[in-house]
């Protein structure tokens, strides 16, 4: 078989497996299956985790919440740029993604992840504890968005903030309008969006003085 044919069948495969999560997501709020881990976590995702990494204005000794943290994708490069002196918490609902993420940072030698198996809105996050924390491509998972949100404003410390990420192609997109209503009904600041109505980044800030 020649290369072309090859490629074609390997683009209808994954638009069949994308619409078919799609629909089943439409019905109720999924996570991404582990098996499926392939499509966020690739050679092709390198450009994007840049883009992230740049806009949490990462440095050494920051405190920060992966929520969602998937196969860890981000988790062992943020764990890199925070040093030994910071620490990541990369929580995840599904023990297999979690188990994905363990063998990443274990490949990579980075100790300063540490795992946590909870579902956002469970109350299972300290209270003031992260400087930064993120959501890429999550808050459309989660069941109760308001209650996720209200656990993470609550576990940043005051000047630390949210960043939320959103891409159209995501069965559970979540317009920037909306996010930003929801993050101000929970006391968040919200920034401009970074990007367009079919990728974008939103910066949610708690207050100093909350």
């Amino acid at each position: 078989m020649t290369a072309g044919p090859l490629l074609l069948g390997l683009a209808a495969a994954v638009l069949l497996i994308f619409f078919l999560w799609r629909g089943l997501s439409r019905r109720r709020s999924l996570p991404c299956p582990a098996w499926l881990s392939w499509l966020v976590d690739n050679p092709f995702s390198a450009g994007r985790t840049r883009t992230t990494l740049h806009q949490l204005e990462l440095s050494k000794g920051l405190a920060v919440l992966d929520a969602g943290c998937g196969p860890g994708r981000l988790s062992v490069p943020i764990a890199v740029a925070v040093g030994g002196t910071g620490r990541v918490v990369a929580m995840d609902i599904q023990p297999e993604m979690l188990r994905r993420a363990r063998a990443k940072a274990e490949a990579a030698s980075v100790s300063n992840i540490e795992f946590v198996g909870a579902g956002l809105g469970e109350g299972k996050l300290p209270a003031s504890a992260f400087d930064r924390a993120l959501l890429v491509t999550v808050l459309g998972e989660v069941p109760d968005r308001v209650a996720a949100l209200k656990e993470i404003y609550r576990a940043l410390k005051p000047g630390g903030f949210l960043l939320v990420s959103e891409v159209i192609g995501d069965p559970h997109y979540q317009s920037a309008s909306s996010v930003a209503r929801m993050a101000e009904g929970q006391g968040f600041r919200p920034s401009s969006p970074m990007g367009n109505r079919l990728a974008f980044a939103m910066r949610l800030e708690k207050p100093r003085q909350a």
